[in-house]
């Protein structure tokens, strides 16, 4: 496979100088039917430096969006100013993370290169989207990256690197690259330890890239985006707006797809201010029965259904027909199955869980047929998501 330019090379990435504990927080797009996990993360932050200041959670949106967004431009200013980053030019980081159930999952951090992305349908870029991109999600994103100063990135890539080549020439010498990080997460998410590359060995992730590059078909997908979809897509749709050379990249951590520790999780639906019993009913009537069984719970009962395609496909063909015609009605995606429980037994509210795809099948699905439906997979439950530790400067 020839490249015009390698997708995914180091960058100038920030890391602030101070409280790491504090400072990092798990992705803006978790939680987002739990408010009192982030008002405990504020609670826990304080007055400290954060990276909750400088994100606008999901489960916010809508609420003063104009309001918040400017409070966080102006906490990534004051950040900018007050000095509170050490910066590692041309750098990439090798990240451990001790996930909450005690796996360890690898990755590097760098930048991938948004002209050698396209999450267009029928793509053929080395790196490609794996989930439909829902367009009208983008526009309130980008008001988001649209003037900031800094990114932080909770945006997961994924290779599909049998011989852990990448990534993995790194565990045995871990011990001698310069550590940068090394403490616990807030609210449960485990450990996590940074070590930087920088000179050469950032190079030999570059030329590992590109060996597994050389091995791959023309049209084939180097890299797949993990987590993050919709995130990289604003990305990219930031760079057209202000083609300036920082907004040409974003930061991104790259994993294996055969890592040990990462597991696809299942996204289940979560449906709010409806008739349980009648959307229980309409999927009765719509879906095909099949070999992919969907549990439903609400506060009145609870059954099973089956489909005899992807649940987060034709299941969700039929919330959002049952959402558009039921004034206040909407779906929340819930990532965990203890909270998709819980939530399922509020008042005028249905939970759907389900089995989750075979990591093995993305790529091959991905190339051969498009992005999945959205809200497929997840690459762990809520707790496993990426924390935001490492920023990059951007419109300049």
């Amino acid at each position: 496979m020839e490249l015009r330019n390698l997708p995914f090379v180091p960058a100038d990435i920030l890391l602030p100088r101070g409280d790491f504990e504090k400072w990092a927080c798990v992705a803006c797009d978790q939680f987002t039917s739990e408010p009192e996990y982030w008002l405990e993360a504020e609670r826990f932050v304080g007055d400290a430096p954060s990276a909750l200041k400088c994100i606008l959670p999901e489960v916010w949106l809508g609420k003063d969006d104009d309001k918040r967004i400017a409070a966080v431009n102006a906490e990534m200013e004051k950040y900018l100013r007050d000095g509170i980053f050490a910066e590692y030019p041309g750098s990439m980081i090798y990240v451990e993370r001790t996930l909450p159930d005690g796996g360890v999952r690898r990755g590097v951090v760098g930048a991938v290169d948004l002209e050698e992305y396209d999450f267009s349908a029928g793509s053929r870029s080395p790196v490609r989207a794996t989930e439909a991109t829902v367009l009208s999600r983008i526009p309130p994103r980008v008001a988001i990256r649209r003037d900031a100063p800094i990114e932080l990135p909770h945006i997961m890539l994924l290779a599909d690197d049998p011989a852990d080549s990448v990534i993995g020439q790194f565990e045995a010498e871990k011990e001698k690259l310069p550590l940068l990080y090394d403490f616990d997460l807030m609210q449960g998410g485990g450990h996590i330890s940074g070590r930087l590359l920088d000179g050469e060995a950032a190079g030999r992730v570059v030329r590992a890239l590109s060996a597994l590059a050389e091995k791959l078909p023309d049209g084939g997908i180097l890299i797949a985006v993990g987590d993050g979809n919709h995130s990289l897509a604003t990305a990219k749709e930031c760079c057209r707006l202000n083609p300036v050379p920082r907004n040409r990249y974003a930061i991104a951590e790259l994993v294996n797809l055969h890592d040990p520790s990462l597991v696809f999780e299942p996204i289940y639906r979560v449906v709010f201010n409806c008739d349980p019993a009648a959307l229980v009913a309409k999927a009765e009537k719509e879906l095909s029965p099949g070999k992919n069984a969907i549990e439903w719970r609400s506060a009145s009962g609870e059954g099973r259904l089956s489909t005899g395609g992807l649940p987060a496909d034709t299941l969700q063909r039929v919330i959002d027909d049952y959402v558009a015609a039921t004034p206040g009605a909407y779906c929340d995606y819930v990532h965990g199955e203890e909270s998709a429980r819980s939530l399922g037994k509020g008042a005028g509210a249905v939970a759907f869980l389900f089995d989750g795809m075979d990591k093995n099948e993305l790529f091959p699905y991905v190339q051969n047929v498009g992005p999945l439906p959205r809200k497929t997979f997840s690459m762990g439950e809520a707790k496993s998501k990426r924390y935001y530790v490492e920023a990059r400067r951007i419109n300049a």
